[in-house]
């Protein structure tokens, strides 16, 4: 027998597929869901019609607390996995959206089913930078805690994480003012 034929003739366990996987040697293996890619960085206009009844898989985010109209507001969706959570560009969608005192219904669009986290930034003087008189929300609504009373330290992603079927899923996330 010769080394291809060795190495050919193992047999690959019958493993559900989950969406994603790798050819060897002629058969499917499937791929862990962490190990799951998406693309990065997608962004787009508040389109509420993504959120209509048949959509999905997609979130509608009511945002609550916000204490004006004034500047951006962004709703970002990252994969439920530390090493994206809050990084920079790691995000699958984000959209942003026309902020108004008190709240504002947003629709995020989601690439998959899963579990993701999202992040709310209200970037209240509209520099698209992230400055102390922001406010910010996470879903699941957890506390942002300060550092020495200054400095956020956002949550870990285990607080945040949600699981998105296949239509539509509903939250609310109250910003926070620092």
């Amino acid at each position: 027998m010769t080394m291809t034929n060795r190495l050919l003739s193992f047999r690959i366990p019958d493993w559900p597929m989950l969406g994603t996987g790798l050819v060897l040697a002629g058969a499917m293996v499937a791929a862990p869901l962490a190990a799951q890619s998406y693309t990065y960085a997608r962004s787009m206009a508040n389109d509420p019609g993504q959120c209509a009844a048949g959509k999905g898989p997609a979130v509608r985010v009511t945002v609550t607390g916000l204490k004006s109209s004034e500047g951006n507001l962004f709703v970002r969706a990252y994969p439920a996995r530390s090493s994206d959570w809050l990084e920079s560009k790691r995000y699958v969608m984000r959209v942003d959206a026309r902020p108004q005192a008190g709240s504002v219904t947003v629709c995020v669009p989601l690439p998959a089913t899963g579990d993701f986290a999202i992040a709310v930034h209200h970037d209240v003087n509209g520099n698209r930078k992230s400055d102390l008189s922001d406010g910010a929300g996470m879903s699941n609504n957890p506390g942002i805690r300060k550092i020495l009373g200054l400095v956020p330290r956002p949550p870990s992603v285990e607080k945040v994480r949600f699981n998105a079927g296949q239509g539509v899923t509903r939250m609310t996330i109250s910003v926070q003012y620092m």
